[in-house]
C-alpha cells in the first residue's frame, strides 16, 4: 500500500498545481484511489483479504484509461467460451471475466436481495445461479435462471443480477477478448431464530 504521506503530499502538489481540480484520495477497506467531483479517475487499487486475513491488491484499474493494469490470478476457471459466432465451447481462459473492483464490489449489488415472502413462509433457502453473457466489451446479456429453488427467489436473483452495472472486463484468451457464460450464485438464507 502507498506510504501516507507521499499520497497526501502527492494531491497537495496536485491540488496547488491545478487549483480548478477538485480532487481528493479516497481510502476503504476495499479500495484506494483519486475522485474528481465524485467520480473515480486514475489508477485505483481493490483490495481482497486470504484466508490469514491479509489485504492483498486483488485489482489496479485505470479509470481515466478505462484499462485493467493488474489482477490477481485466481485458481484456473473453465467458461462456456464463444469461439466461433454461435459456437460455445467450455475452456480455459488465460484472463477470467473480472467486475471492476473485484468481488468485494460486485458484493455491494448481490446483497441487495429482498428476500420473498412467500420464500420465508415457506422456509425456502438456498442458492440461485444466474447465468449470463458477458460480451467482448464487458456488457452483460442473456439473463437466465440456471439453477433455482422458487418460492419466488429466482425472480428476485434475476433482478438483482439485472441491475449490476456493466462494469465487466471481459474474458481473454491470449490477447483477444472473447465472450464467455458467467454464473453468479445468490445465496437466501434465513436468520437463525
Amino acid at each position: 500500500m502507498k506510504n501516507p504521506t507521499l499520497a497526501g503530499l502527492s494531491l497537495l502538489l496536485m491540488c496547488t498545481a491545478f487549483p480548478g481540480m477538485a480532487q481528493k484520495m479516497y481510502t476503504s477497506e476495499w479500495e484506494s484511489g483519486m475522485l474528481e467531483k465524485k467520480t473515480k479517475v486514475g489508477v485505483w487499487e481493490y483490495f481482497s483479504y486470504t484466508p490469514s486475513k491479509r489485504q492483498v491488491v486483488v485489482q489496479r484499474y485505470d479509470h481515466t484509461a478505462n484499462k485493467l493494469l493488474y489482477y490477481r490470478p485466481i485458481s484456473e476457471t473453465y467458461y462456456n467460451t464463444e469461439v466461433r459466432p454461435g459456437q460455445w465451447t467450455r475452456r480455459l481462459v488465460d484472463q477470467p471475466p473480472l467486475y471492476i473492483g473485484g468481488d468485494p464490489a460486485l458484493a455491494n449489488y448481490t446483497t441487495k436481495l429482498n428476500y420473498p415472502s412467500a420464500a420465508q413462509e415457506r422456509n425456502i433457502q438456498g442458492r440461485v445461479i444466474i447465468s449470463f453473457t458477458l460480451d467482448t466489451l464487458g456488457h452483460a446479456s442473456n439473463h437466465k435462471v440456471l439453477r433455482g429453488i422458487g418460492g419466488g427467489c429466482d425472480e428476485e436473483a434475476m433482478r438483482v443480477a439485472r441491475t449490476i452495472p456493466d462494469q465487466w472486463i471481459p474474458a481473454r484468451v491470449g490477447s483477444r477478448a472473447v465472450p464467455v457464460e458467467y454464473e453468479l450464485p445468490l445465496t437466501f438464507r434465513l436468520a437463525a431464530p
